[in-house]
């Protein structure tokens, strides 16, 4: 009897540790799908300069007035705004083996809604300040990602010394390939 018994438990005791694991599994599942719907369904909302008040004002109770003041004085800069060129940018660049095709997508980063509308103007003196400088450019400097930043840096100053010469003021504040490809 004693061993019948024995038999019994030995029996239920794999259907338990298989209904332990199902549920074990079902938790996991149920907690992972629950953190991820929080994470992808959390607020798009951007942060008020109200919430951001409040919460240099609860750091002026705890005393890093200071630290709070800076950071809010270097919110004010202004809003990023982002002018996409209409067109990418296609054009043939010598090589010292072979020429290159080269493609660049380009967006312009602004500070202000009237900077926006100024550069939205002048899209097409833009275009071809950009192009003028691109037309310039070598395979294989455009090879290294040091002659990308190099073509960044000489695209956002001929653009700003055109904006100065037309609206008296640089509008633009970077020059962003949002896209390059070379082949």
């Amino acid at each position: 009897m004693a061993d019948e018994k024995e038999k019994e438990l030995e029996l239920e005791e794999p259907g338990k540790n298989k209904k332990l694991i199902i549920i074990i599994a079902v938790v996991v599942l149920l907690v992972a799908g629950g953190g991820g719907a929080f994470f992808f369904m959390g607020s798009d909302e951007p942060v008020t300069q109200e919430q951001v008040d409040s919460v240099s004002d609860t750091s002026d109770e705890e005393g890093d007035g200071a630290v709070a003041e800076s950071e809010s004085s270097s919110v004010s800069v202004g809003t990023a705004l982002y002018v996409p060129m209409p067109r990418a940018f296609r054009f043939n660049v010598p090589g010292a083996a072979r020429d290159r095709f080269v493609e660049i997508r380009v967006q312009l980063l602004v500070r202000s809604s009237d900077n926006e509308e100024t550069a939205k103007k002048h899209i097409p003196l833009i275009e071809s300040t950009l192009l003028g400088v691109f037309s310039q450019a070598n395979a294989d400097d455009l090879a290294t990602s040091a002659g990308k930043v190099s073509l960044k840096q000489k695209s956002l100053a001929a653009v700003q010394q055109e904006m100065r010469d037309v609206a008296g003021e640089k509008v633009v504040e970077q020059v962003l390939f949002t896209g390059f490809v070379m082949q």
